[in-house]
């Protein structure tokens, strides 16, 4: 199966704490907000579209684009984070069908079922990036998009993303990311294209040190992919 053991037992240890926003998800309740409103753009609306957020882990991106009126399925393989994300749901009053699972064995059950298929900060974390891609295709509906989010394999994402993430801000654990795993972007643009994903849009994701004490220090720039990007693809009608 596609998944780490590792992988899966460094996120489940975070469950407890994954809803704090100063806690070992700091960076992604930071980035949360802005990766949501960017994924809202490129659907167009949110309202009733069926979606699946792939690699949901504890429900922060699933929950928000639920609050927007998206239906939303959260499909992970860490069962603590899930037993999580069931919690915070449930105590906000919004509804989000969450699921253990793979997303091969998803796609094999679920073809076609989805306006919007999203996986954010996961590909980096799976053994075999272009098998998740794949079954994104086939989850899609006919014109359908998925948003992908990711690190690339730079400099700047070996010094950002590794060093000062997580031994120098110590915004999460150490070991939590592998340089080796991150994925340039024509790397995962060649990924989606024997699957008929095509590319629509590419913004990178920069941390404005002037922003810093601010709830929402990053922001986004079409010009610099070098640490975090978003991708969004759309498979043809």
């Amino acid at each position: 199966m596609n998944k780490d053991d590792a992988e899966l037992a460094r996120f489940n240890a975070l469950a407890r704490d994954f809803w704090d926003p100063t806690g070992p998800m700091k960076p992604l309740h930071m980035l949360n907000p802005l990766r949501v409103d960017w994924i809202e753009q490129q659907q167009g609306s949110l309202v009733d579209a069926q979606v699946l957020d792939i690699g949901c882990g504890g429900g922060l991106a699933a929950e928000a684009m639920a609050a927007r009126g998206a239906h939303v399925t959260g499909l992970d393989g860490a069962e603590k984070l899930l037993k999580a994300a069931r919690i915070h749901a449930a105590d906000q009053g919004i509804d989000v069908d969450y699921q253990l699972g793979m997303a091969e064995d998803w796609a094999n059950q679920h073809a076609g079922e989805y306006e919007l298929v999203t996986c954010l900060e996961m590909l980096e974390h799976v053994p075999d990036p272009a098998s998740v891609i794949e079954s994104i295709a086939a989850l899609l509906a006919p014109g359908g998009t998925a948003v992908l989010s990711t690190l690339n394999r730079t400099l700047r994402g070996f010094a950002l993303g590794i060093v000062a993430a997580e031994y120098i801000l110590k915004w999460v654990e150490p070991g939590t990311h592998t340089y080796r795993k991150f994925i340039k972007p024509s790397e995962l643009a060649r990924m989606c294209r024997p699957h008929g994903l095509q590319v629509v849009s590419l913004t990178g994701v920069r941390y404005n040190p002037l922003r810093a004490m601010q709830p929402q220090p990053f922001e986004l720039d079409r010009q610099d992919l070098a640490v975090n990007y978003f991708m969004s693809v759309r498979k043809p009608l």
